[in-house]
């Protein structure tokens, strides 16, 4: 159901990375990981630690704001 809704609505393709069956101890599933590090970097930020905010636009609002500041401190 959510899969066709994203599919449907938002055009975008879901997939599930699961760990492999074989392996043992850590192992990096690399589109996994680049969520997870960007959840890590949003966790910087008070605002985004916790749920402050009211409505779901402020909060959207302060997530393009911490990406920004992210990628420009980058680019310097």
């Amino acid at each position: 159901m959510l899969y066709q809704w994203a599919i449907d609505t938002l055009r975008w393709v879901i997939w599930v990375v699961l760990r492999p069956e074989a392996a043992q101890g850590f192992v990096l599933l690399k589109k996994r990981w680049k969520v997870e590090r960007t959840f890590g970097w949003f966790n910087r930020y008070r605002r985004l630690s916790k749920d402050y905010e009211v409505l779901p636009e402020t909060s959207e609002a302060f997530i393009y704001l911490a990406m920004i500041r992210i990628m420009v401190r980058r680019l310097a």
